[in-house]
Order: structure tokens, then C-alpha cells, then sequence
């Protein structure tokens, strides 16, 4: 189970990077502009995309603080969200590496941002899969309005990942265990 989610947690530093690279190439009225997503822009966008990791690993690990709303803007220009988005990043990555499949196998409990604020309890390893998930959801969002603005080359797929990537996280699982290999590459 752990190779599976290294090889998400890699994906989804791989597209982060290449998001924040097409969001560099709009004016700064077209990163701003309401586009009808659920956060409106795109700088919206990509704010809740760090508020809602850094919910979760507070959720994950117990450490900083948690955004206190979902549309919280933690950062008003583009090279500071991107610098924290890096580093939430690395964070997400060594957090993944560092888990044992006991803790995989472990629960968490947490508290909601909104809504019913009663004690959650759910098992780590597919509140793990939601975190991946969630954070595909909303670029899928951002890739939207990168579209809509005409900038139609922007790959964001898991395979592309795994392609550029030449697989590196389907052999190092490969290398560990066999049967491990196609856990770490199954879209």
C-alpha cells in the first residue's frame, strides 16, 4: 500500500509544478479573474489547494495549524503561494515516505473545518486516497480555467506523470516486491 501512495505523492508534486508553471503564463487580471469555479479564480483556486492540504495533514500528523475556512487566502501574489505550495509539497512527499504500513493501516481522528464540528474517526489509508483525490479534483478545476483562457497543453494525467517519469515509482516498488509493482502503477 505505501509504494501506492509515494507514487501519488510524487504525482501530485509533478502536477503542482506544472500547474504553477501554466498560472505563471496568465496577466495578472486573468489570475484574478472570476471564472465560475467553485473557489472563482484561479488564484482561489490554488489558495484552497493548499488550505485543504494543509488541513489535511495537520489532520494526518497533528502538526501546524489548520486554515480555519476553505476559501482562506494565504497568499495574495503568485511567487509566495507557489514558494509555500513547494514546500507543502516536500512536506507531503517525506510524510508519505516516513509512514510504516502499520500506520497505514492505523485510523485518525479529526475535527471538520465547517459544518458538524463532532470528533471524525476514519481509517488513515483511504483518507489518504480522498487527500490524493481531492487535490486532482480542484487542479482539474484550474486546468478548466487555464482552458478557458486558450492554453490547451497542459497535461496533467497520471500517466503522463508515470511516463516523464520513466516509471521510477513502479521500479522502486518493483525492486521491493513483485507483487507490489502494480499497486505503485495503477492509475
Amino acid at each position: 500500500m505505501k509504494p501506492h501512495f509515494e507514487m501519488f505523492a510524487g504525482y501530485n508534486a509533478w502536477a503542482n509544478r506544472r500547474l504553477y508553471e501554466a498560472a505563471a503564463t496568465l496577466s495578472e487580471g486573468q489570475y484574478r479573474q472570476d471564472r465560475g469555479a467553485f473557489f472563482k479564480s484561479m488564484h482561489g483556486t490554488l489558495n484552497h489547494l493548499l488550505v485543504g492540504d494543509r488541513v489535511w495533514m495537520h489532520r494526518f500528523t497533528g502538526e501546524g495549524t489548520p486554515p480555519a475556512r476553505l476559501d482562506l487566502i494565504l497568499f495574495e501574489d503568485l511567487a509566495s503561494l507557489r514558494s509555500a505550495r513547494e514546500a507543502e509539497d516536500k512536506r507531503i512527499v517525506h510524510w508519505v515516505s516516513s509512514l510504516e504500513e502499520e500506520r497505514l493501516a492505523g485510523f485518525i481522528r479529526y475535527r471538520r473545518v465547517t459544518g458538524n464540528k463532532e470528533q471524525v474517526e476514519q481509517p488513515l489509508a483511504p483518507a489518504l486516497s480522498h487527500f490524493f483525490n481531492h487535490q486532482t479534483h480542484h487542479r482539474g478545476q484550474a486546468h478548466a480555467i487555464l482552458t478557458g483562457f486558450g492554453k490547451r497543453d497542459l497535461e496533467l494525467d497520471l500517466l503522463y506523470y508515470q511516463r516523464e517519469a520513466g516509471m521510477a515509482a513502479g521500479s522502486a516498488c518493483q525492486s521491493r516486491n513483485r507483487s507490489r509493482r502494480i499497486a505503485c502503477a495503477a492509475p
